[in-house]
C-alpha cells in the first residue's frame, strides 16, 4: 500500500457511524458498531484503534483491513467449526447471524510476551509462575517459546471501569455459566483454530504469537465462532525470519499488529486513563506506520492486493447496507 494513499486517508478515516434510521439502534463498541435488522448483525467497522482500553485514535484503512482478514481467516476454517459470517457487502461491512455470545474470550498463546500490566510477560517478570492455573517454568525470558500452545481465558466484562479478567478454567466456568464440558468443546476448538492460524501464517513468513477467539451458540445450541479471527487487532504477529537474532539479542519483535502502537505508547508513558489530552497529540505517522504494517499482513497472509476504496466510507457503507436490505426484500 502506499504511503502518500494512506497520508490522504487520513482526512476520511471511520470514527463514528450512524445507520440507525434503516437499521434501528444500534451499539457501539471499541471498533465495530452493530445492528440487529431482521434477525441478522449488521457489523461496521470503523478505523478506531484501542489500547489499554481506550480510544487511542484511527488507523487508516484499518476497518477495511480487518473485515477483508477476518473474511479470509472465517473462509478457511469452516471446517473446523461454524461461524457467524453472512457476507460482506462493503470492506467495512460485516453482516452475520444473529447468535447468543458467550461472554468470554479464548485466548490462545504461544509465546510469553506482553507490555500491558494483565499481560502474562509482566506478571511473570513480577515473579508469578502460574497464570490462569497454568504452572510456568522457571527461566522464561520476555518472547520466550512456551512448551505448547496454552488456553488462557478471559472474562467479557461489561460496565464502565470494569476490565476483561484473564482467569482459570474452573473461574471462567463458573463466571459464565458454561458446563466443564462446553468450556472443554471451546478450547479444543480454539486450539484447532490456533493450529491452523499457525501454519498458514508460517508460510507467509510469520509466527502466530497469541490470538482470542469468541464464541457463541445457535438457537439449536450450537457453537458459532463470531466477532472476529486472526487479524491484526485480535493477534500478534511477528516477523518469522528476524525472530531468533532479535530474540537473542533482548531487542524487540517485528511487530505487525496492535502491539505496534502499545509499545509506542508505553514508551511514552501514555498508558493510563485521563490523558486525553497527551493522546491527542499523537503524530499521524504512528497511524500511517499502523496502517502500513496492517496492510502488509494482511497482503503477506492472504495473497490479496490491499486495493481499499478511498473517501468517505459512510456513503459507500450506506448505500451498501441499503442494497443488501433490497435485496432481502
Amino acid at each position: 500500500m502506499n504511503r502518500d494513499i494512506v497520508q490522504q486517508q487520513l482526512a476520511f478515516v471511520l470514527n463514528e457511524s450512524d445507520f440507525s434510521d434503516v437499521l434501528g439502534v444500534g451499539h457501539k463498541g471499541k471498533v465495530r458498531d452493530s445492528y440487529t435488522h431482521n434477525g441478522l448483525r449488521f457489523m461496521v467497522a470503523s478505523d478506531r484503534i484501542s489500547t489499554f482500553d481506550f480510544h487511542t485514535g484511527c488507523v487508516p484503512f484499518k476497518g477495511q483491513i480487518l473485515t477483508k482478514m477476518a473474511e479470509f481467516w472465517f473462509e478457511r476454517t469452516r471446517d473446523i467449526v461454524p461461524n457467524h459470517l453472512v457476507g460482506v457487502p462493503d470492506p467495512n461491512l460485516t453482516v452475520a447471524r444473529e447468535c447468543r455470545p458467550y461472554p468470554v474470550e479464548m485466548v490462545v498463546r504461544q509465546y510469553i510476551t506482553g507490555v500491558t500490566t494483565t499481560s502474562m510477560w509482566r506478571q511473570y517478570a513480577e515473579g508469578a509462575r502460574t497464570f490462569c492455573g497454568y504452572t510456568l517454568p522457571e527461566g522464561l525470558r520476555k518472547n520466550s517459546r512456551l512448551p505448547e500452545a496454552i488456553v488462557t481465558p478471559s472474562t467479557k466484562e461489561t460496565g464502565k471501569g470494569k476490565h476483561d479478567r484473564s482467569v482459570s478454567a474452573e473461574e471462567l466456568v463458573a463466571y459464565a455459566g458454561l458446563s466443564p464440558e462446553r468450556f472443554q468443546e471451546l478450547s479444543s476448538i480454539a486450539l484447532k483454530l490456533f493450529a491452523r492460524g499457525s501454519a498458514i501464517a508460517a508460510e507467509a513468513g510469520y509466527i502466530l504469537v497469541d490470538t482470542k477467539y469468541e464464541f457463541g451458540e445457535d438457537e439449536s445450541g450450537n457453537i458459532v465462532l463470531i466477532d472476529e479471527i486472526h487479524t491484526p487487532d485480535s493477534s500478534r504477529f511477528w516477523l518469522s525470519e528476524t525472530y531468533e537474532e532479535r530474540f537473542a539479542s533482548g531487542r524487540d519483535m517485528d511487530y505487525y499488529d496492535k502491539e505496534f502502537v502499545r509499545l509506542w505508547l508505553s514508551e511514552r508513558g501514555l498508558t493510563e486513563f485521563g490523558q486525553e489530552e497527551e493522546r491527542s497529540r499523537i503524530p499521524p505517522d504512528l497511524f500511517i506506520d499502523t496502517c502500513l504494517r496492517y496492510a502488509k499482513v494482511y497482503e503477506d497472509i492472504t495473497g490479496r492486493v490491499s486495493d481499499f476504496a478511498t473517501g468517505d466510507p459512510v456513503p459507500r457503507v450506506r448505500n451498501a447496507i441499503e442494497q443488501f436490505l433490497k435485496e432481502m426484500e
